[in-house]
């Protein structure tokens, strides 16, 4: 049987080390028992071990030729290779509507694309494992006052519990990536209303990390271009601190300042 070419372009970097295909496969064993969605399969490294499991499993992968592979290698498993590309999906039709664990050796860059798209979804994602490059897991899993701490963090840490697992060094891919990699688990927390309005509060945090060295009173002039704010909004004492500084909980308060600033009913 002939292999897959890994794909530049595709950022395709297979994983050779079975036994920590193995552990990757096993991190959806702590989540809850619903169907799962591996993304990238690749050849297939990660699905020989999540095949196994009680559980009814989808892979998604864009590139025909490891498609074609996995027809071949896994006959048992046509029926649910699905051969699109998954931040073009609608994931509400892959397990007609119900939850899915999602999980996967992401392409790195696309996995922050990935997770956004979890979080669009996250009423149908209440547990999502996987690796991704080791600076990104870092990121997503960093607490307030960190220098990692920025938009993943905050956005996927406001409905998620992150759980940083393991490392991954360079050597066990083919080709090698030049960054280490690591294995990570957000699982939904109990938030079911974050106490302000979800799209304003993205853009909050993405504009004001944008300007990540600046106090919140410069960065958030952004939001008010074309409106006015009152002169003591910038003047109040949550202005002084910089992104980085504020919890989940001050993003949902600034969200609602800002927001009763722009006139928006939340």
């Amino acid at each position: 049987m002939r292999t897959v070419k890994p794909k530049k372009n595709l950022g395709q970097h297979f994983l050779t080390d079975l036994n920590i295909a193995k552990a990757i496969a096993d991190t959806v064993d702590s989540c809850p028992n619903i169907p799962v969605l591996e993304v990238g399969p690749g050849m297939g490294v990660l699905t020989q071990y999540l095949m196994p499991k009680s559980r009814e499993l989808k892979v998604v992968e864009i590139d025909s030729e490891s498609v074609a592979y996995l027809y071949e290698k896994y006959p048992e498993l046509r029926k649910n290779i699905v051969g699109e590309d998954f931040l073009k999906m609608d994931l509400n039709n892959l397990f007609n509507g119900r939850q899915f664990v999602l999980t996967g050796n992401y392409p790195y860059d696309i996995s922050s694309q990935i997770f956004f798209k979890m979080l669009d979804n996250k009423d149908l994602i209440p547990c999502c494992t996987g690796m991704i490059q080791r600076e990104v897991a870092l990121r997503i899993a960093s607490a307030p006052g960190s220098k990692s701490y920025g938009i993943l963090s905050v956005l996927i840490q406001a409905w998620y519990d992150v759980e940083y697992l393991f490392t991954v060094d360079e050597n066990v891919f083919n080709p090698p990536p030049k960054v280490k990699s690591a294995v990570i688990r957000m699982t939904r927390n109990d938030v079911t209303d974050l106490g302000c309005d979800w799209t304003l509060f993205r853009r909050v945090v993405k504009t004001v990390f944008n300007q990540r060295r600046k106090m919140l009173r410069v960065s958030l002039k952004q939001i008010f271009k074309d409106v006015q704010a009152h002169a003591d909004f910038f003047t109040q004492e949550m202005m002084t601190l910089r992104p980085e500084q504020l919890t989940i909980k001050q993003f949902v308060e600034l969200t609602n300042m800002v927001g009763e600033e722009l006139g928006k009913d939340i």
